[in-house]
This record gives C-alpha cells, structure tokens and sequence, in this order.
C-alpha cells in the first residue's frame, strides 16, 4: 500500500469516531485501531495464492532466475522502521552524510518520518559510508538496508 494513503487513512482515523479500520487490498491487509486516543497500524501481509501448475503439452525451455544479490561489503546500518527515508533535516538542507564521510557511532545520518514524527536515524558504528542506498524522500521498510559503512 502507498505509504501517502496509509498515512491519509491514519489521519482519517484519528480525526474521526471511528475507533478501527481494516482495508484489504491486492498486496496486503492494514488494519488501523485507535487505542486510547492514539492510532496504531498493523500491518498484515496478504497470504501466497500459487496457481496451479497447467500440464505440460511440450518441454519448455529452462529459465534461470537472476542471481541473488551479493551480499553487501561492510557493516550495513539498516532501517528500523516503515517510513520515508531522508537524508537532510530539510528540503535545500545539506545532507546528514556523503559517501565519503566519516563517522562516530551515535551520528545522525539520515531521518526516516513515521505518522508525521521525525526520528533521527544514528550510525551504530565508526567508520566510513561507503555507500548510501537509500533513496531521497522514498519510501523504506523494516530491515531495508539504508548505508553501508566501512
């Protein structure tokens, strides 16, 4: 779901009587439950429908599936939450972090917004970023690996 509808249906929540929400859709479920004054979403995912494998009238060519991506080289700081990923504390704002730039463990490097609150994402380790993954004002998941640092 587009984490903009999901945010409109959580404000939606919230300035209403309407104490739950559940939405069903092709890639998943969100159910949004207001507890005591705040909203909190559950994410549920849509359960696997596999179809059933047609009988084969001929042999059909062999289709490898692409590589799995090399692992990443380095300590990856990875996101520890849904929200939108930025890199500055502001549109114009010089960017938290460079590839390039040194670090200290406990640095801001990046902001991820979540149900309009900015949380300050830190460097977990020193080092060097060696790489930056995440993309300017897009959307992140749980776990997504946002930086590599070396």
């Amino acid at each position: 779901m587009d984490l903009r509808k999901l945010k409109t249906l959580i404000d939606l929540v919230s300035e209403s009587n309407v104490s739950e929400l559940e939405i069903t859709e092709a890639e998943g479920k969100v159910r949004i439950v207001k507890s005591g004054g705040a909203v909190v979403p559950q994410y549920l995912q849509a359960p696997m429908v596999m179809p059933a494998a047609a009988p084969m009238a001929a042999a059909a060519p062999v289709v490898e599936a692409p590589a799995a991506p090399a692992a990443l080289a380095g300590h990856v700081v990875k996101s520890p939450m849904v929200g939108t990923f930025y890199r500055a504390s502001s549109p114009g704002a010089k960017a938290f972090v460079e590839v390039g730039s040194q670090v200290k463990e406990g640095e801001t490097i990046c902001i991820i917004e979540a149900m309009k609150i900015l949380n300050e994402i830190e460097a977990d380790k020193t080092g060097t970023v060696a790489r930056i993954l995440g993309e300017n004002g897009q959307a992140v998941e749980y776990g997504q690996p946002l930086f590599v640092i070396e």
